[in-house]
């Protein structure tokens, strides 16, 4: 285990804020529901707030979910749902009984920044919330991989929401991007947020770390010419994917994955990793050669 990485790890994760995470999930929601009927009113909060909630998580959501002229709304909503069919203004969601799940799909497109906060409060939204974070961080990973032999392939990197710098490895980088991501998983599945509470959890992950780095390595030391960058890329994009989805199931169940399901979650991930990373690779270089015939003529 290197030492230097030490050093910058310690560094990184004291730049990495759970409270920024934590902010995002407690924040308080207004909003509001117009239907047609009680009926109608009954089917939209029902699917918001299923029966099998607790009646504390119950109480907290009815005073988030407001219907149409209710006494006590406020001025202000951060979101309005209509019931399918009536007439609603253009920032307004419909809700189709039929497919109740599209308005989740469709809130957390047009409306991304609020997505903790309703996976926090409603599980309709947690999967979807979860299952993205998931797929953002294991991209954003594999980008970190590959910037590290190609800085130019990845130049919208500086995007990523903390610093990356080039006295930091890319161990660090993958690492503390990883605890990143189990604050907001943790924080979307309504857990605790921190370095307290989920101690065990970053703890694995910094002990995994080194491993990943190993096997990145080895593979990328068996293929000539450079290419040993794809598996390198792959192998933290499949290692944040397994480390996130066994995350999640412990969140969600109270227990994460089994050796064997590790191996082949990661299986699967390594390969939809390799498939990103040719493309990624592929386009650099096209545009390269593209850059250098141009230059030439």
């Amino acid at each position: 285990m290197p030492a230097r990485v030490f050093p910058q790890l310690r560094k990184a994760i004291s730049d990495l804020n759970p409270d920024h995470v934590r902010s995002a999930a407690e924040r308080y929601l207004a909003i509001r529901i117009v239907a047609a009927g009680e009926e109608s009113y009954r089917a939209i909060e029902e699917f918001l707030s299923p029966a099998r909630a607790s009646k504390g998580r119950r109480l907290e959501q009815s005073l988030v979910l407001h219907r149409n002229g209710d006494m006590a709304s406020p001025d202000r909503f951060d979101l309005e749902i209509y019931e399918a069919g009536l007439e609603a203004p253009p920032h307004a969601f419909a809700f189709d009984p039929e497919r109740p799940e599209r308005v989740v799909e469709e809130i957390l497109v047009r409306r991304e920044e609020l997505g903790l906060a309703l996976a926090r409060m409603f599980p309709p939204f947690r999967r979807r919330v979860t299952a993205r974070v998931i797929a953002t961080v294991s991209k954003e990973n594999a980008l970190i991989a590959v910037a590290s032999a190609l800085p130019n392939i990845a130049p919208g990197l500086h995007l990523v929401p903390w610093a990356i710098t080039e006295a930091t490895s890319d161990t660090a980088l993958l690492t503390v991007n990883q605890i990143r991501m189990l604050f907001l998983l943790a924080a979307a599945s309504d857990r605790e947020v921190g370095y307290r509470a989920q101690r065990a959890e970053i703890a694995s992950v910094i002990a995994g770390a080194f491993g990943w780095r190993a096997l990145a390595r080895e593979l990328a030391g068996k293929i000539p010419f450079g290419a040993g960058l794809i598996p390198k890329a792959a192998i933290a994009y499949a290692g944040t994917w397994v480390v996130g989805s066994s995350a999640e199931r412990y969140y969600r169940l109270g227990y994460g994955y089994t050796r064997q399901e590790r191996r082949e979650a990661f299986r699967e991930a390594y390969e939809r990793g390799r498939a990103l990373v040719r493309r990624l690779v592929e386009a650099y270089r096209s545009a390269r050669g593209q850059a250098v015939a141009s230059l030439r003529s």
